[in-house]
């Protein structure tokens, strides 16, 4: 056995066992996320750079940063020797075998990236105390909470998405900066940010720490700053590399003038406050609260109800929508909220800046704080936390039971993307196996240490069992599926938010109350 653990062949076994189980997932549903992907593969083969975008033959317009449009241009290359028709702007919502195949394949193939971040991921939390036992080492449990993570799963291999290749670069640049490799970290969070704008979320994080810890080279016994320490050197380094590359992604719509117009894609605010599925987060309370002060003004008489907004927001639409009692809320709220959130995060990794623990919990809280007060915030955002947080659930027990909740709810707040009875057997199946491993490893894990959770976070993951037997099981059958469709969303996103927020709030908790120098990774 221990050379096995020497051998990591036991990581080579875990990458090639869930890539044999994505490829099962081939012929599975996908949603509408596939036809974008088609269609981005589309533009970018067969239109030239300068209409890229601004093609709107199809609503799934280009709205990612231009790396990833070169991303798909890379992928199309090899698209035409599948099927070129996939390549016509203009067959909208095609879907033929030979494309299904090849999309399927091409996002376990960019996969490898992922795979090779989580491996040095890994090698990050080696040294960690553990079994003999393979099995039990903080290295191959860390490796199958990341691997075989559950969201991602479904996400992209069976919604499809590319965000295996996109956490491929954030957890490398994560695991670069643990390493102490601080300019290598850059250029990966600098190369993600133009494949990707949402990882924004957490660009605080990644810049207090390296202007703190790599452009100030020594803090006073009391941590705080010795200004004498900086060295301009550094900084201009780290800004050559940043701007390098935004310079690459961006550099050619700036000389064609076009810049506004990627930027207008790039940030569309007529989306809305909310996803078509609630992300859980505070606006999902709102929104609730809004609905029942609404409902019960109406039956009291103290409101007009042919005076109230005929709002969609429990109609699952992307779109703008008024509020009917509390005051609307506007992108510029979000952004005040969302900073306002993230400022004690950020403000302590500025205090603390030589501890990487300090650094990944910035990072989650930066995560967490954008998911729950952001604008158009997409459910499957909530990812952006749990893999970072799988690195210290393996660390602390303390973390390990904050990843417990958090991962639970918010893997469960994913299944309404699957909606189809197909593929009911394969999400419950799937949450099951990854959420029995993940509570009776960490349990062994942290045994020593005592209890994971506190009998009231049981009771409410305890919960989501009766949620989920009624939204999938008994409201199907139930008189209410046709005058309450939205139901089931409604009632997952609310019970879920209660369990996103508890966790946001046990994070900041744990990152605020600690005196004492923190262990490093």
């Amino acid at each position: 056995m221990a050379a096995l653990a020497d051998s990591w062949s036991w990581f080579v076994a875990l990458a090639v066992g869930v890539s044999l189980l994505k490829c099962l997932f081939i012929n599975a549903y996908h949603s509408t996320d596939f036809e974008v992907h088609r269609n981005w593969l589309a533009i970018t083969h067969s239109l030239p750079v300068s209409r890229w975008y601004h093609e709107n033959t199809s609503e799934w317009t280009l709205d990612y940063p231009p790396l990833f449009a070169w991303f798909e241009f890379g992928l199309s290359q090899a698209a035409q020797h599948f099927d070129r028709n996939l390549l016509q702007v203009e067959n909208l919502n095609y879907n033929s075998p030979s494309a299904v195949l090849f999309q399927r394949l091409s996002v376990v193939f960019t996969d490898l990236v992922f795979i090779y971040a989580v491996r040095e991921c890994c090698r990050c939390v080696q040294g960690l105390k553990g079994s003999q036992d393979v099995l039990n080492r903080p290295s191959f449990i860390l490796a199958v909470l990341l691997l075989w993570n559950f969201g991602l799963l479904i996400v992209d291999h069976v919604h499809f998405q590319y965000n295996g290749f996109l956490f491929g670069f954030l957890l490398l640049s994560v695991a670069k900066h643990l390493q102490s490799q601080h300019l290598q970290g850059a250029l990966l969070f600098a190369i993600l940010l133009n494949l990707k704008h949402i990882y924004l979320y957490v660009a605080p994080a990644f810049g207090i720490f390296l202007l703190r810890s790599f452009c100030f080279t020594q803090d006073h016994r009391d941590s705080s700053i010795r200004w004498s320490s900086f060295r301009p050197l550094r900084l201009l380094a780290l800004s050559s590399i940043v701007i390098s590359v935004f310079a690459v992604s961006f550099g050619p719509f700036v000389v064609m003038g076009q810049l506004s117009q990627v930027l207008s894609r790039l940030f569309p605010f007529k989306r809305g406050l909310c996803h078509a599925y609630w992300a859980p987060n505070i606006w999902a309370l709102y929104n609730t609260v809004d609905k029942v002060l609404a409902v019960l003004g109406v039956r009291l008489k103290l409101l007009d109800e042919a005076e109230l907004p005929r709002a969609s927001m429990t109609g699952g639409l992307v779109q703008e929508f008024q509020h009917s009692v509390l005051p609307s809320i506007s992108p510029s709220i979000t952004l005040v909220c969302t900073l306002l959130s993230v400022l004690p995060a950020v403000v302590s990794i500025w205090r603390r800046p030589r501890s990487n623990r300090a650094f990944l919990r910035c990072l989650l809280l930066c995560a967490l704080g954008s998911f729950m007060f952001g604008w158009h915030v997409h459910e499957k955002a909530i990812l952006i936390a749990i893999l970072p947080l799988s690195i210290l659930a393996v660390e602390s027990r303390e973390d390990a039971g904050i990843f417990l909740v958090l991962t639970t709810t918010g893997h469960y707040s994913l299944f309404p993307l699957l909606y189809t009875p197909a593929e009911l057997p394969i999400k419950v199946c799937l949450m099951l196996m990854f959420t029995i491993f993940s509570f009776t490893a960490l349990r062994k894990l942290h045994r020593a240490q005592g209890s994971l959770l506190h009998p009231l976070e049981v009771v409410y993951l305890l919960g989501l069992v009766a949620v989920a037997i009624a939204c999938e099981f008994i409201f199907p059958l139930s008189p209410w599926q046709q005058k309450l469709p939205f139901l089931p969303l409604l009632v997952t996103s609310v019970y879920c938010a209660a369990g996103v927020s508890y966790s946001f709030l046990r994070l900041y908790v744990t990152l605020l109350r600690s005196d004492e120098k923190p262990k490093q990774l």
